[in-house]
């Protein structure tokens, strides 16, 4: 059993703690009965406060719904005013535009541009609100007027600015230095660049708004002649410095120009423009000036530098047309732009062409070789030259290779007729020299082929193109095998006439000096000129062929002294014993041989001292056999001789010692002894 004290005691615990529950529990309770009272309040304060707000919201609703309507009243109001404003500028557009129309766009452009464009805005807004109405017709007569300032003002610009090029740049921009290893490349401004862009800007407009083309036209026009002026003022700059500084400015001669005295001239290494004719040789060997070969060199000179003006200008003139006209325009306008300046080059080639041909009909072959140097010209810038002109017309393009073919064709001609007339050339007694020197034909020959040589591949090209074999055979190595086939023919009927020509000599022995001279004179030619080379390669043998026609030739002459030296032989010379003495028809024979000999000698000296052999390596060889064969035959003959009294007088018929007979002989060919 649990003791009774402790019961009371846990009971009285129970009952404390039951008291704090129940005073927990009424705390709670009253709690609970405020917040119900709190929230009953609140929910009273949020029940009003809901009424309210919707009485507002009921009052405020229509007044923000009028209000809004007010608003979109007003902006209909103000975009009607703003188009009614808009539409009432169009009606503005032709006075308000009228005073910068008349003034033009020059100065102005941007501002002008601006104002047409205003124009065109307000004829596309009347044809299509209101085609009918006369204001149509008045902003379309302004937007005519402005275009038609536009226009006036690109040809003013072009016309004010376009100048020709000066020569001096030309030459600059055609010119090659070849100690330079990095070329500058001349620009050739045409424009300023302020004025270009304006130009462009004009253009442009035009192809985009003025749907008008004449611009184009405008524009080659004035191009083109400023083109064509550029080259004739380059060919008369060239003119004028040459002839009055007496030395051709050409790229093959490097030289200083008075007006550009820092920089080198320009140096073109590939040509060689310089001809030497026949007139002018024979004029040098007289003494007579050369100035109409001169002037003849000017020109081809000056055509030469044109040929490549024409080509650095019209590249120059395709970029900058290229920034200018519309690209599917720019070749037919490219294209019409370079006609003129290519027709009169093209015309100028045609005229070198008739003037060679009327040479030719003159006989007068030396013509030809003015062509030479502007073939060669054209073929090596034949494609740049199609560069250039690539996207032009087939007429356009044909016209170079139509001149080429044209020079080809003339100078082919030229170099068969004239090898027809060294065959052919008649055998006249007065053009004969009388020295048995070189013939003019030879000089004229020979002086023809060397200067072939300088223009080899061009000539044998000239002679390939009337060839009738497949053009693909036209090789570098064909054309030089039908030059050498063709020079070998000259040398052959210079070689046959020569031989007939001799034949005018009555004197065989001045025929044989006529054709050792000649011979001679051909063989150290074609050994100067290194036409040698070009000689052998269809005919091997031919300057031992030359060799042994000299030989022959000398032999020949040598054979005109046996009536001197037979007199000195041993045929009818009396046979005698020392100390006996001779018979009067053996003494009368002895001297027979002297006086044969001297009078012989005497003739013979008198004769051939008039002859020449100009060649002194040759004269001397020739004098020194002559020498020894005569002198050797004359010691012997004094020697035999020497014991014989065949006359009371032997300084009679002994009248030369051996050292005056060689003094004689030594005088042989030489017109002042």
């Amino acid at each position: 059993m649990i003791p009774t004290e402790d019961a009371s005691a846990r009971k009285r615990k129970i009952e404390e703690k039951l008291k704090q529950e129940q005073e927990t529990l009424s705390f709670i309770r009253e709690n609970l009965e405020k917040s119900d009272q709190l929230t009953k309040g609140m929910v009273s304060i949020l029940s009003s406060f809901e009424s309210r707000l919707m009485q507002l919201e009921n009052s405020i609703i229509p007044v923000h719904k009028q209000t809004e309507n007010l608003q979109r009243l007003q902006e209909n109001v103000d975009k009607t005013l703003s188009c009614m404003d808009h539409v009432i500028s169009y009606y503005h557009v032709a006075k308000d535009t009228d005073r910068i129309i008349r003034e033009g766009p020059t100065g102005r452009l941007d501002e002008y541009l601006a104002c047409i464009a205003k124009i065109q805005k307000a004829v596309e807004y009347f044809q299509d609100n209101n085609p009918d109405s006369p204001e149509l017709n008045t902003v379309k007569a302004r937007f005519e007027k402005g275009k038609e300032l536009l226009e006036a003002e690109f040809r003013s610009l072009l016309t004010r600015y376009s100048k020709p090029v000066p020569p001096i740049l030309i030459l600059d921009a055609i010119s090659v230095d070849e100690e330079l290893e990095v070329q500058e490349e001349v620009v050739l401004e045409h424009l300023p660049e302020a004025v270009l862009q304006d130009i462009i800007c004009i253009a442009g407009w035009l192809v985009e708004y003025g749907r008008n083309q004449d611009f184009m036209n405008v524009y080659f026009q004035i191009r083109s002649n400023q083109l064509d002026r550029s080259i004739k003022g380059l060919k008369d700059h060239f003119r004028k410095n040459s002839a009055s500084s007496g030395i051709l400015y050409s790229p093959a001669v490097q030289t200083k120009r008075k007006d550009t005295p820092t920089k080198k001239a320009p140096k073109r290494p590939d040509l060689d423009l310089r001809v030497k004719h026949h007139s002018e040789a024979l004029n040098e060997k007289h003494g007579a000036p050369t100035g109409k070969d001169d002037v003849l060199d000017i020109e081809i000179d000056s055509y030469i530098h044109c040929i490549s003006a024409f080509v650095k200008l019209a590249q120059s003139e395709y970029a900058l047309l290229t920034e200018i006209i519309p690209e599917h325009h720019q070749k037919k306008t490219f294209d019409s732009l370079i006609q003129e300046a290519l027709d009169n080059l093209m015309l100028e080639g045609d005229n070198i062409v008739s003037a060679a041909r009327r040479a030719i009909m003159r006989h007068d072959y030396s013509a030809v070789l003015t062509i030479f140097p502007i073939l060669r010209h054209l073929k090596m810038n034949k494609s740049e030259f199609d560069a250039t002109l690539q996207g032009t017309a087939a007429s356009t393009k044909n016209k170079l290779p139509t001149l080429i073919t044209s020079m080809e064709t003339i100078g082919a001609k030229a170099l068969e007729e004239f090898a027809d007339s060294i065959k052919n050339d008649p055998d006249k007694e007065y053009n004969m020299p009388k020295d048995g020197t070189v013939h003019e034909l030879t000089s004229n020959a020979i002086l023809f082929l060397q200067q072939l040589l300088d223009f080899h591949e061009t000539a044998g090209a000239m002679l390939a193109s009337q060839e009738t074999s497949s053009a693909s055979s036209y090789t570098s190595d064909f054309n030089k095998r039908l030059l050498s086939a063709y020079i070998c023919k000259v040398l052959g009927n210079l070689q046959l006439n020569l031989l007939s020509k001799s034949k005018v000599y009555e004197d065989s022995a001045l025929s044989a000096i006529f054709l050792h001279n000649n011979y001679n004179y051909i063989l150290k030619s074609l050994e100067k000129s290194e036409l040698i080379q070009l000689v052998t390669v269809t005919q091997k043998r031919a300057e031992t062929s030359y060799r042994e026609l000299i030989e022959q030739q000398i032999d020949t002459y040598q054979r005109s002294w046996l009536k001197v030296t037979e007199h000195l032989t041993d045929r009818n010379m009396p046979v005698f014993q020392p100390g006996t003495k001779l018979k009067d028809k053996e003494r009368q024979v002895i001297k027979d041989k002297f006086k044969g000999f001297n009078d012989g000698l005497e003739e013979l000296c008198k004769i051939q001292k008039g002859w020449a052999i100009p060649d002194k390596e040759q004269r001397d060889f020739i004098r020194q056999a002559q020498k020894k064969i005569v002198s050797d035959a004359y010691r012997a003959f004094l020697h035999r001789c020497a014991n014989i009294s065949f006359t009371k007088n032997p300084e009679k018929y002994h009248k030369y010692r051996p050292e005056e007979v060689e003094e004689m002989i030594e005088k042989l060919f030489d017109t002042s002894a």
